[in-house]
Parts: structure tokens; sequence; C-alpha cells
């Protein structure tokens, strides 16, 4: 499993569910050494796109969403598939810990619907 490159205290609420990112993030795909690095570079705005009907059960402030949450818009700005960055998001959900229930429902809703 991946992990990040020193995340540190990388970002702060930017208003609602958006948060800024004031250092850069960066995540290595696959496994540790595979070369294939991401950075979320400081002064990107992303969110945690959940929907208000489920906040109760999924904190779009939970702070072991947010660098998955980063990444994904990340590599959607960069043009990759839904897909693609849907897998991205669940193994840096992983990375943080998020339970396998939550994980997979969120990689649902990442991969194959849009929200915004």
């Amino acid at each position: 499993m991946s992990n990040y490159t020193a995340p540190g205290n990388w970002c702060r609420p930017a208003g609602g569910i958006s948060y800024l990112s004031v250092l850069p993030l960066s995540w290595e795909i696959g496994k540790k050494g595979s070369g294939l690095l991401v950075t979320v570079p400081a002064g990107v705005v992303f969110d945690a796109s959940i929907p208000r009907g489920i906040r109760w059960l999924f904190d779009p402030h939970d702070r072991r969403y947010l660098k998955a949450c980063a990444l994904h818009d990340e590599l959607l700005r960069r043009g990759w598939s839904r897909i693609d960055a849907g897998a991205v998001f669940h193994g840096a959900l992983l990375a943080d810990q998020v339970p396998a229930w939550r994980r997979v429902a969120m990689w649902l809703a990442v991969s194959l619907f849009k929200y915004a």
C-alpha cells in the first residue's frame, strides 16, 4: 500500500465543505517505490462533496477523508476518469484507516455518481 509524503498540517477550511491546500500533498500511486507520484499543489481549493442528506453518516469535515478528497479532485482536474480517480481515492482512504464499509460506499459514490 502507498502512503502520503510528508502530509503534516497541509490544509485549512475555506468555507462550507471546501478546503484550501496550504502545503503540497503528494501520494505515490500503487505502492511505495512505484515512482508514480501525484501532488496536489498548495493553493488548491477542494471539497468533500457529500450530499446533505447523508452528512449525518459521512461528515465532510472528517480529517480521514480530506487527503483522499483532495487527491480525487486533483486527478479529475488532470483529466483522469472517475473510475481511475476513484481507485486512487479508495487507496488513500485505506491509508487513512477509514473502515471498509465507508471506503466502499464512498468509492462507489465518487466512481459512479457526480454530485456537483
